[in-house]
């Protein structure tokens, strides 16, 4: 077994020289010509095993140093490898992004390591108790209300499509606008989600809910259990007696206003093992759970500290008070018959724990004064005023974090948190796979599987990238299709299994 210490220096100075096929002559090469000088050279499929763990990503970082193989027994050097000696001189590790519009590969492994997270919150594995599964569990979602009218597509309760926002009568805005809209929507529309009326939209009070998010959410959680612990002495049990558990997942609607998708998941407390994750105590169930998240939903509310370009604040809440929607609550099946199943809501959430922005139509990194008239225009486009709206409030004293999380439209949260004894960390899953990969896949340390080993990497940040479009090009081209293959693999193995 061989046990990994990383400590990775920050910042490193070196830097590698020119690669060797940068430039023919004096003319700089096409990702193809760079592509067929690297694969032509004798040492193609070294360089190719040696990229091979980030293969598929992106944008790579890369790294320099040594690594050095040690005894734990006797502290001796068991070996000693230097990237000097490795093709281009650095190691390729993947971004790790999980964010599907920046890196697609990093973000596939991110949402299987997401879809088996919340799929083992429900139904037990990787470390959780399988009696889980008979525990009462909810899938919530929790949505903003609204901000002004927007386009969007409507069923009717037969699930018919029925037009965007019908009138009988023209109806005007005070900026003129006509507010109806007689369209059947297609899904993939660039108007979805967009205001009828610019002007109309509060822009302001949307990026403030965005950035306010997390502290709802939190304040919901507190009326939750508050609920419970009603209904727990009610039934003369102690307050004490159960405990919650979640996996949450934030979603970018259309509009650019985040809305959460939440499994909570009720536990019981077992006083001589606190960590143990046991079924909530009887009469305690899912109806009891239910009703707790209907009223702190419905309850949960609160206003922000004043703001020079409002000075009574915003009023935080969650859904459309005036038409009584706060939360679509459904509880959670391991089989079907109109209920949602296990298999469903972690497939669902875990897409989602792989988006962020690109909904909206904007994508960028963090702001800076430099860049923020790229993206901000209080007279543009939905997107361009949010960013405006999250950039000039945030330069209030107290109001930092909007200016800060302005590119993400005023949200600053993870798209992806759980409690902590809902389900296992990403860390353990990530570790599973480095161990699987060498005791399975990759055994690389065959002259020392006699004894444990320590792995110790000094290591420095060389940059981020490939080297040349063409060495892209090849390594994402091999990884794309030992993916397809994999997956060839999994759907015979399925049908195999199912047929």
């Amino acid at each position: 077994m061989t046990l990994t210490a990383t400590p990775v220096i920050p910042g490193g100075t070196h830097r590698p020289g020119p690669h060797p096929h940068a430039h023919i002559g004096r003319r700089a090469v096409t990702a193809a010509e760079s592509g067929f000088q690297r694969a032509a050279t004798g040492t193609y499929f070294a360089w190719l095993d040696h990229v091979w763990p980030a293969a598929g990503c992106t944008r790579p970082v890369r790294l320099t140093g040594e690594c050095a193989t040690v005894s734990p027994a006797t502290g001796e050097l068991l070996s000693l490898a230097s990237t000097d000696d490795m093709p281009d001189g650095q190691i390729y590790k993947p971004c790790g992004n999980r964010r599907a519009s920046v890196c697609p590969s990093c973000a596939e492994v991110y949402r299987r390591d997401a879809f088996h997270l919340i799929r083992a919150g429900l139904v037990g594995g990787k470390g959780i108790p399988a009696n889980v599964c008979g525990h009462p569990a909810v899938f919530v979602t929790l949505t903003a209300p609204s901000f002004g009218a927007v386009h969007t597509r409507r069923t009717s309760k037969t699930g018919q499509a029925i037009p965007c926002r019908p009138r009988r009568t023209e109806t005007l805005c005070p900026h003129g606008v006509d507010l109806r809209c007689d369209r059947l929507h297609a899904a993939d529309e660039k108007a979805l989600g967009t205001p009828l009326c610019l002007d109309c939209y509060d822009h302001h009070a949307q990026v403030v809910f965005n950035n306010q998010a997390g502290e709802l959410w939190r304040r919901t959680t507190i009326g939750i259990r508050r609920e419970l612990a009603k209904t727990a002495r009610a039934f003369g049990l102690p307050a004490a007696s159960f405990r919650l558990s979640y996996g949450k997942v934030a979603e970018m609607q259309r509009r650019g206003v985040v809305h959460y998708h939440v499994i909570i998941r009720l536990d019981g407390v077992e006083p001589d093992c606190p960590g143990a994750v046991v079924p909530p105590p009887a009469p305690l169930g899912l109806l009891d759970l239910v009703a707790a998240v209907e009223h702190a939903a419905a309850s949960t509310r609160f206003g922000t500290d004043g703001h020079p370009h409002h000075p009574a604040g915003w009023h935080i809440a969650w859904g459309d008070e005036g038409k009584g929607r706060y939360a679509d609550i459904r509880p959670v099946r391991l089989a079907g018959d109109g209920d949602i199943t296990d298999t469903m809501v972690a497939a669902y959430l875990a897409k989602y724990a792989t988006k962020s922005t690109e909904a909206t139509g904007h994508v960028s990194r963090r702001l800076t004064t430099d860049t923020v008239d790229l993206y901000a225009n209080p007279d543009g486009t939905h997107a361009e005023r949010l960013i405006d709206a999250a950039w000039t409030l945030g330069c209030a004293p107290g109001w930092s974090g909007l200016r800060r999380w302005a590119h993400m439209l005023g949200f600053g949260g993870h798209f992806l948190t759980k409690s902590r004894r809902y389900s296992v960390t990403f860390r353990i899953l990530r570790d599973a796979r480095v161990v699987w990969r060498r005791t399975v896949d990759h055994d690389q340390d065959q002259e020392h599987d006699a004894e444990t080993t320590v792995v110790i990497n000094t290591l420095a940040y060389t940059g981020s990238g490939w080297l040349t479009t063409g060495d892209a090009l090849l390594a994402n081209t091999a990884a794309a299709m030992a993916r397809e293959r994999a997956e060839a693999g999994r759907e015979a193995t399925r049908e195999h299994l199912h047929g």
